[in-house]
């Protein structure tokens, strides 16, 4: 398969986000899909501006906020209708250090059959509750997957390979808000694919503003999460009786 990447950035009312990032985007030449998820603001006046400035940039408007997790998806589709092999996501709210992308689209390149999953080096300014609640998602994923190979799902600094990702959220009724990134990666993972860990600085901006909803977004993570330890449970029994498929079985159990 050729290596033809793109970039995908899911945006909620960041259109400044969304401009900074174009200093790193427009000298690697690279398509980019900004997805607009209903926002409320500028946002799409903002991101209209940048797509007549950069022949590179294409936009995809959804009327409705429908959560980052389908903002993604859209992104990912359209991308893959146009051919692309791999898909970089990244967000727009400033957490991810823009700079290392030349660092996940070389090593996606080396690995084009793997998921390149950032893996958060944080400083000071994560919150504690943050932090707190990934290690327990961290948990709660290393019993989905019967493995150590995730080292981080909540981080959306990744690069997926097209072909893969659209076969999951094609058979699958992935989250829809934040709950999309974990859930991904799990099912991936259930499908074989490596998760190839990349460290990167991640940074909670002095001012800036996280859609993370703390009462719902948790509630629809602890409920993706019971769902995939019942799949998980489900793939054992079907494996230990021989009725499970697939060229990857064992990995699937055992990671």
């Amino acid at each position: 398969m050729t290596f033809r990447p793109c970039i995908v950035v899911p945006v909620f009312n960041h259109g400044n986000g969304a401009l900074a990032l174009m200093d790193h985007f427009a000298p690697l030449g690279l398509a980019v899909y900004f997805v607009n998820d209903g926002s409320t603001d500028d946002t799409a006046l903002t991101l209209s501006k940048i797509a007549v400035q950069y022949p590179m940039v294409r936009v995809v408007d959804r009327s409705e906020n429908g959560g980052k997790g389908a903002a993604v998806v859209a992104g990912l589709r359209a991308a893959h209708v146009e051919g692309f092999s791999h898909a970089l996501q990244i967000d727009a709210d400033g957490q991810h250090d823009a700079r290392d992308i030349p660092r996940f689209l070389a090593l996606a390149e080396t690995h084009p059959d793997a998921v390149i999953a950032g893996q958060p080096v944080f400083d000071d300014s994560i919150p504690t509750g943050r932090l707190v609640g990934r290690y327990l998602t961290h948990i709660w994923i290393w019993i989905e997957t019967l493995s150590f190979t995730i080292k981080d799902s909540m981080c959306g600094f990744r690069v997926y390979p097209l072909p893969a990702v659209i076969g999951v959220t094609n058979r699958a009724r992935l989250g829809r808000r934040m709950d999309f990134d974990p859930e991904v990666l799990v099912r991936l993972h259930w499908d074989g694919l490596r998760i190839v860990p990349l460290p990167t600085r991640v940074i909670y901006p002095e001012g800036g503003t996280s859609h993370f909803r703390l009462w719902l977004d948790n509630w629809l993570i602890t409920f993706m999460h019971t769902r995939l330890v019942f799949g998980m449970i489900w793939r054992v029994i079907l494996l230990r009786t021989g009725r499970f498929g697939g060229r990857n079985r064992q990995r699937d159990v055992a990671g």
